[in-house]
């Protein structure tokens, strides 16, 4: 009897993500975060009416999807245990969403009742930047390559 893998649609994802460069799929995972951030931020807009605090619960389910997928599609395993390395995402992406958040925070409270969806794709893209460096060099570096605080790789 010969053992066959049954391929899922997971690997097919995975496999068709490999080709193609780390940042087109960086890029990629984070427009389907966007779309969550952007889907969440509208649906409880309508319930409860404050942007500043539908935003934080918008970036929190969007953080989840990009974890995920970024783990899965994005970087190569660390060699980390999974929960040392969600850490490790968590302080990335809490630095890059609070420059995300305080972008559109600004541009809510400087222009109010505009549009707030322009204010979150705004933050959003400048969050974005801060979110690859983030990531490529520390939560998913992998073990002995993390990068010094003068910028100078650890042995």
């Amino acid at each position: 009897m010969t053992s066959e893998r049954v391929e899922t649609g997971g690997d097919r994802l995975a496999a068709l993500a490999a080709g193609l460069p780390r940042p087109v799929r960086f890029l990629a995972v984070g427009c389907i975060g966007l779309l969550t951030d952007l889907s969440a931020f509208t649906a409880i807009l309508t319930y409860a009416p404050h942007p500043l605090a539908v935003r934080v619960v918008s970036l929190a389910l969007a953080t989840l999807v990009t974890w995920r997928l970024n783990r899965a599609l994005t970087f190569a395993p660390s060699a980390r245990a999974q929960h040392h390395e969600a850490v490790r995402y968590a302080i990335v992406t809490a630095a890059a969403q609070g420059t995300s958040y305080a972008v559109f925070a600004v541009l809510v409270l400087a222009l109010p009742g505009r549009l707030p969806h322009i204010a979150l794709l705004a933050g959003a893209a400048i969050g974005a930047f801060v979110s690859y460096h983030g990531h490529r060099l520390f939560a998913f570096a992998p073990v002995g390559r993390d990068i010094a605080p003068q910028g100078v790789p650890r042995p």
